[in-house]
């Protein structure tokens, strides 16, 4: 079985402590000259112990390897404040140019308000002007142009609400006849039972006729009144006569 991981953690116990740190140490020490030979290169290490003791390796001189590192780090500090004081005159260049903008800016400003007029020559003031007459054409022609947007937008809404007009319209005329068949519809009706009741036909029920069957009855029994009516009247006479 292997070796379990080990804890990359400060050993708590001196003993095994001074023990981790020789064997690491030596082995530290064989990794960097196998370095320096297999690959050609300069290595120099430099341990202290936590008593203090030195422990180092240089596959030269490590004076030398160190001095060489020192001149290799001057000359990258010296480098980067070259860097650094070039990067500081480009940004105040850049910032002297746009701060003389913005005065620049400013005063444009105020002359278009009409301040400070003063100092402006003839041919700054003809120029001025120009700048005014541009302003102002751009200006007319943008509010135009706004304008018959909005034109546009309310002729839009108004065939809209045009067309919903109609729709409204023709669906109230629906309902109007709606409810003019919802009234027509039973007094027809009653006039339809009337008519199958009296054995008529439905078209002559509006004409106010009397009814024959109840006409003929009544002639008969008006003339039969008549006649006793003669009868009674003529046997009187007859009487008186005798």
């Amino acid at each position: 079985m292997g070796r379990g991981r080990v804890v990359l953690e400060r050993i708590e116990n001196k003993i095994n402590r001074q023990v981790t740190f020789s064997k690491r140490r030596n082995g530290l020490l064989k990794k960097a000259f196998e370095l320096s030979v297999l690959c050609d290169v300069e290595v120099a290490l430099i341990i202290f112990s936590n008593r203090g003791k030195l422990s180092e390796f240089g596959s030269t001189d490590v004076d030398k390897i160190l001095e060489r590192y020192r001149q290799c780090c001057y000359s990258l500090d010296r480098d980067n404040k070259v860097d650094d004081e070039q990067g500081a005159q480009i940004s105040y260049g850049e910032v002297s140019r746009l701060r003389a903008k913005y005065e620049c800016l400013q005063r444009s400003e105020r002359h278009l308000h009409g301040e400070e007029l003063e100092p402006l020559g003839l041919k700054e003031l003809q120029n001025l002007e120009k700048k005014m007459d541009r302003a102002l054409l751009q200006a007319r022609n943008r509010k135009t142009q706004v304008m018959l947007e909005r034109l546009e937008e309310l002729r839009k809404q108004e065939h809209h609400l045009g067309e919903m007009n109609k729709q409204l319209k023709s669906k109230l005329e629906e309902k109007r006849q709606l409810v003019d068949q919802d009234i027509q519809e039973p007094g027809n009706r009653a006039t339809v039972a009337r008519g199958k009741r009296l054995n008529v036909p439905i078209s002559h029920t509006n004409h106010a006729e009397p009814e024959p069957n109840l006409q003929m009855g009544f002639n008969q029994e008006a003339a039969a009144m008549e006649t006793m009516t003669l009868a009674g009247g003529s046997g009187r006479n007859q009487a008186w006569l005798l």
